[in-house]
């Protein structure tokens, strides 16, 4: 074989090769990317931070999820859901959106936001449009707790350590619940007052744990809570804080609503 021609070979090869190449990787761009799996962000409730959460999160994150867990000032409804907003506009993608009590009402109003693709209530408040958390339980007896509340000079209400550890938290050990008690989040009476205006569970598929020994929300409000807006309900013996004391139990719903999540 003459070299030109042997030559020419090898040019052909090179190129053909080189197509080959250059056709494989126009069909990789071109194919769609499998759809990223949804994150969840958290939103803690009244008398709590963040770390109210810290048994649940690393579950999650065992599952690959990424997790947020917002930090709310505590000073209104508008501040509240204001944090979460910056919270959901970081996420990548689809969010799985879950409070816990005074969280419901945030998550409720903040849900509408275009990531949000389902929402999770832990014995949480599940307002209305145009409802304020004070006026939801009219009628029902005041729960333990509530009637212990201790409102300071700027009209922050928190909740003495031993009405934490017999009304909010009865079935986590004393040692945990004094830390609870000093991490608490104090909260502005008059956020109770300030009235959502819209209701993002009307349009979201959801989920509810209700506490059937919650001594903070009357564990029938939050059946009727879970009722209303259409939930997939759950049902644990659990204080106000299922997410301390039975936190696989907790995670496993939020695991739910992450895998029906499309």
């Amino acid at each position: 074989m003459k070299a030109t021609t042997f030559s020419r070979i090898q040019t052909g090869l090179r190129a053909a090769v080189a197509a080959a190449a250059i056709a494989t990787a126009g069909h990789a761009m071109a194919a769609p990317a499998a759809p990223a799996q949804p994150s969840v962000v958290i939103v803690h409730g009244a008398f709590a931070d963040g770390s109210d959460w810290a048994k649940v999160i690393p579950l999650l994150q065992a599952k690959g999820i990424r997790v947020t867990a917002v930090q709310n000032p505590l000073t209104s409804l508008a501040d509240d859901v204001a944090a979460t907003r910056r919270a959901l506009d970081n996420q990548p993608g689809k969010v799985v959106l879950v409070g816990h009590s005074w969280g419901g009402t945030v998550i409720t109003e903040a849900g509408v936001h275009d990531k949000v693709a389902s929402l999770v209530y832990v014995a949480a408040f599940a307002p209305d449009a145009g409802q304020a958390t004070g006026e939801l339980g009219k009628g029902l007896p005041t729960p333990p707790g509530i009637g212990k509340l201790s409102v300071d000079k700027a009209g922050f209400a928190s909740l003495p350590p031993a009405a934490l550890k017999e009304d909010f938290a009865q079935d986590v050990p004393a040692v945990q619940a004094a830390v609870m008690a000093a991490t608490q989040g104090p909260i502005a009476m008059k956020a109770f007052e300030d009235k959502t205006t819209v209701a993002a569970w009307k349009n979201h598929p959801s989920w509810y744990i209700v506490s059937k020994n919650d001594r903070m929300i009357q564990p029938d409000l939050e059946r009727a809570f879970a009722k209303k807006i259409g939930a997939k309900t759950t049902e644990l013996a659990t204080s106000h804080v299922p997410q301390q004391s039975r936190p696989q139990d907790v995670a496993k719903v939020i695991l739910d609503a992450v895998a029906a999540t499309k």
